[in-house]
């Protein structure tokens, strides 16, 4: 990191963090809900299995809020539901983070201070640009201290609180518009059901941006989900009455623990096969796909289709442990109703989508780039939509952006995010050139499967330097491939040009 830096930047950047570590003493007496012996215990757990702490008391936090998340639908609505939210998701950060653990109750705080303080119209504004810049803060000091390290820190639940308070800021401007009548946006229209008439409590606040059940690894849902479930609308009218037979949450639950656990057997027996990074050394030795001595690389002369297929179930198998954290995290939010959708008109059940973050098999089968986006990470995927598309006229380059400074700064993000708007293009003009030509018979039919093969081949070759980060090794493993995916996909695009518009199911009925 310091080789890319201006030399007289590092000495500057080394003072700001030695005084940021200066305060840590005074951080220190606040790491109070974890009981030392408890640590003492999990850290002699990791060594009798093998497995180190940060990895183990993550994993442990994870689970945990399975009989966290059965006290919570057990106690009673309102006030003590946010206190226990709030106490319980302070109790793992601290468990897994210690002391960086702070992080998450300045950023709350400082938050709630300019919502108190400063009109709608400018929190819209600057609370966004407060927490975003917090975010990138975090993610360029990790960038300094740890490059391409993978040590846990703070870095992974801020984000989700940047998602949260990005979101309410948006909310309580909403509100307003809303509250004053006449003519409003249309992004301000299409969010009404998320908008905020008024300023939640403090603890309410602190409930949700500290919620147990998604702090570690989200799903980053709105507010009003949140307080629905917590204060017991809803399942409940105002009169104490249900809105409708309210459904077991067992299967729900269940189904995501089960899910989720089967995804975390397949990451670890996966990826121990089919290695991305180096396993001796992941931080300093090139990764799998380029190393020499590998057997898959193009330097020991394997053939392409190798090279491609190892890459392939490498990517594969490195998914499933973003699926049970994702499914893990959404049983836990079953438990005690808040993945749970709610009632209609006639007080049917919904549904269970509000904590659902991953449709693995839509996923896995995407005919294109649209679906395949909506499948994955789609809390995140609904704040990049909702609060950075729809508010900057439908701008791309806007939300690709936000998505990578989110994600952080590694230049493997900015190669794979950067490409995203080539592919959207492509995957544009080929849905009217050449869908109407060709998709006749559904997802499964001979274009349907053609298009779910070129999606699945194409996507894998885009996201390689996503997971290995460094500008090296994005520029290694895409030159070994001969940039092929850029080709198709420029080729594509001029071809698809050139295309005449078949006419629509309209002008042919005329």
């Amino acid at each position: 990191m310091e080789a890319v830096l201006p030399a007289g930047a590092i000495p500057v950047i080394k003072g700001s963090i030695d005084f940021v570590y200066s305060l840590k003493p005074y951080a220190e007496p606040t790491v109070c809900l974890v009981p030392s012996v408890f640590k003492a215990q999990v850290a002699a757990l990791a060594d009798q299995i093998g497995f180190d702490y940060d990895t183990l008391s993550y994993t442990l936090g994870l689970l945990l809020c399975y009989p966290l998340g059965m006290v919570m639908a057990a106690l009673p609505y309102g006030k003590t539901k946010h206190l226990f939210s709030f106490l319980l998701g302070a109790f793992l950060l601290q468990f897994t983070l210690g002391v960086q653990w702070i992080h998450q109750l300045i950023a709350s705080l400082t938050a709630y201070f300019l919502f108190l303080v400063l009109p709608r119209k400018v929190t819209k504004t600057v609370v966004p640009t407060f927490i975003v810049l917090y975010c990138v803060l975090g993610h360029l000091h990790r960038q300094f201290v740890n490059y391409l390290g993978w040590d846990l820190d703070f870095t992974g639940p801020h984000m989700v609180l940047t998602i949260k308070l990005y979101s309410i800021a948006w909310n309580l401007y909403d509100g307003e518009c809303l509250a004053k009548g006449g003519k409003v946006s249309r992004a301000t229209e299409k969010c009404s059901r998320f908008a905020l008439k008024e300023m939640p409590s403090l603890l309410e606040f602190l409930g949700y941006t500290f919620c147990f059940s998604n702090v570690l690894a989200g799903p980053a849902y709105e507010f009003s989900i949140y307080k629905a479930a917590a204060d017991g609308s809803l399942l409940y009218d105002s009169g104490g009455k249900p809105k409708g037979k309210i459904p077991s949450q067992i299967w729900p639950t269940l189904k995501a623990l089960l899910i989720s656990l089967t995804c975390m057997v397949l990451f670890v027996v996966g990826t121990g096969k089919f290695p991305i990074l180096d396993p001796t050394d992941p931080q300093n030795n090139d990764p799998v796909f380029i190393a020499a001595g590998s057997g898959v690389s193009l330097v020991d002369g394997a053939p392409w289709h190798k090279r491609y297929a190892y890459q392939w179930l490498a990517l594969f198998c490195v998914r499933f442990k973003y699926y049970f954290a994702w499914k893990n995290a959404e049983g836990a939010n079953n438990i005690w109703y808040a993945g749970f959708e709610g009632f209609n008109d006639k007080g049917e059940a919904i549904g269970w989508e509000n904590a659902n973050n991953i449709d693995i098999f839509e996923f896995e089968t995407a005919p294109n780039l649209k679906i395949l986006s909506a499948a994955w990470n789609k809390k995140t995927s609904n704040w990049l939509t909702r609060y950075i598309y729809m508010r900057t006229g439908g701008s791309l380059a806007a939300t690709y952006a936000m998505s990578a400074f989110w994600h952080g700064f590694y230049p493997g993000y900015y190669f794979f995010f950067l490409s995203m708007p080539l592919l959207t293009s492509c995957e544009r003009i080929g849905r009217k050139k050449l869908s109407p030509r060709f998709s006749t018979g559904g997802k499964w039919s001979p274009w349907g499967i053609t298009t779910i093969i070129t999606t699945s081949f194409l996507i894998e070759y885009f996201i390689q330097p996503f997971q290995v980060l460094s500008w090296e090794w994005s520029v290694a493993v895409w030159s070994s491939h001969s940039y092929f995916g850029h080709i198709l996909a420029v080729s594509f695009y001029v071809f698809c040009t050139l295309l005449p518009t078949p006419p629509s199911d309209k002008k042919k009925k005329a």
